[in-house]
């Protein structure tokens, strides 16, 4: 079951993006629950006591906290939904790119335009339940694709970093065949998860978390053309 929430302090605005999701909702057939919150600290409030949610539609200019503060109060509780905005003001925009929203839909938001940035959202939705299985010394371990930031070549390991380390005496051309597109190899002995990427020089690739990777050069136009299909 998945599960989406509009947050919007208009409740007519709520009610037709609610309907509208219905309406695409008929066409791509998913077993989905719809939930509106009419302002940002009702969402926070159900978010902690489940946060099982899976994309949030939510209104910029609301009440005491605006919809970009919870945006980031979400990002730094670790949350992984899809976040998309919906603003009757293009200025916002910047903004999302520092809590990873996937989209804006500027007022008056259209059936046809919900449903592209919904389409997008599944996919991404489906790449997070993708799993890389790693066989450790002390049993065995399936992490989440989406919580890999970079895989790092030591001498005849590879170290996988996620929320802990692990290492595995496999090569880095057998685990690349393992990830999915959102991930690219760097460097002879580097592969990133592109949603980690906050900035890309000649020479280095930076990740949010402020870890500096190495970059070859030959693959540095490749890089960005892969950031920008990403994103």
């Amino acid at each position: 079951m998945y599960r989406f929430a509009v947050c919007d302090d208009n409740p007519a605005d709520a009610d037709y993006v609610a309907g509208l999701i219905g309406e695409w909702n008929k066409t791509a057939g998913l077993p989905l629950k719809i939930e509106q919150y009419p302002s940002a600290e009702a969402f926070l409030f159900a978010y902690g006591d489940d946060n099982s949610f899976d994309v949030l539609f939510l209104d910029i200019e609301m009440g005491n906290m605006s919809g970009v503060e919870l945006a980031k109060r979400l990002r730094q509780a670790g949350a992984g939904l899809q976040i998309i905005f919906i603003t009757g003001y293009m200025e916002y925009i910047a903004e999302g790119y520092d809590v990873e929203a996937l989209h804006y839909l500027i007022k008056p938001v259209t059936g046809g335009k919900l449903g592209a940035v919904l389409d997008r959202a599944v996919e991404r939705l489906k790449i997070r339940e993708n799993t890389l299985t790693l066989a450790l010394a002390d049993g065995v371990v399936r992490l989440s694709l989406y919580e890999i930031r970079y895989l790092e070549v030591q001498k005849n390991y590879v170290t996988i970093h996620a929320g802990d380390e692990y290492s595995v005496k496999r090569t880095l051309n057998e685990l690349e065949e393992e990830l999915d597109e959102s991930f690219y190899r760097i460097h002879r002995s580097y592969i990133v998860n592109l949603r980690f990427v906050k900035r890309i020089s000649r020479a280095e690739v930076i990740l949010k978390d402020g870890t500096a990777l190495p970059l070859s050069r030959k693959l540095y136009d490749g890089l960005n053309q892969a950031v920008i299909r990403y994103f």
